[in-house]
């Protein structure tokens, strides 16, 4: 017998197939992040929203609570507790956050390298290794299964990982454009970069 009945999972055109076929996206995370030596430093729970191009919201449940904000051109990261709002512009975080990364799509290419990645977990899993070495990460991997992003896990420069599981993953709702505007609550300080 010539062929093998053994397929190999392609990751990156799991993740080509999001691109093209996810317009909007709604989900419930659990986020751990890990320092360089292994020990938890934080778990989070909270959801997402994208809905392309270019706009989403994560919102993170206490104690680390924090809302990250895109309406397409800017992005607001809101920290609750120290009462602040930092503004960027969305041009300057597209190619370094994978956030953006996700509600972004076409220049997903041109930012990062992309590799099949395996994995016995049962998922379909891609490498992205950003090209911009000032982008604050080392690598991000995609874990997908029946074509819905399921896992996201991001080593930075630190060597601390910060993993993503998304459940209650719904493609394509409908979502509010309200979903993605950002109002500066009274008495939050303002910081650009």
């Amino acid at each position: 017998m010539l062929f093998s009945s053994i397929v190999f999972a392609d990751g990156v055109a799991s993740l080509q197939e999001f691109f093209e076929n996810t317009n909007s996206m709604r989900a419930k995370f659990h986020q751990v992040v890990n320092d360089n030596k292994g020990r938890k430093v934080q778990e989070v729970d909270g959801t997402m929203q994208l809905q392309r191009p270019n706009k989403f919201r994560w919102d993170y449940n206490k104690p680390y609570e924090q809302q990250i904000i895109s309406d397409g051109k800017q992005v607001f990261l809101y920290d609750t507790e120290l009462q602040q709002v930092t503004i960027r512009d969305l041009s300057k975080a597209l190619g370094s956050s994978p956030a953006a990364m996700l509600a972004g799509g076409e220049a997903v290419e041109k930012s990062f390298i992309l590799k099949n990645a395996i994995r016995k977990d049962g998922l379909t899993w891609v490498l992205a290794l950003p090209k911009d070495k000032d982008s604050g990460f080392e690598r991000v991997l995609l874990g997908f299964k029946t074509e819905k992003l399921r896992k996201m896990e991001m080593v930075d420069s630190f060597n601390h990982t910060t993993l993503i599981t998304f459940d209650e993953v719904e493609r394509n709702p409908s979502l509010q454009d309200a979903t993605f505007l950002f109002t500066t609550p009274k008495g939050v300080d303002v910081v650009g970069e």
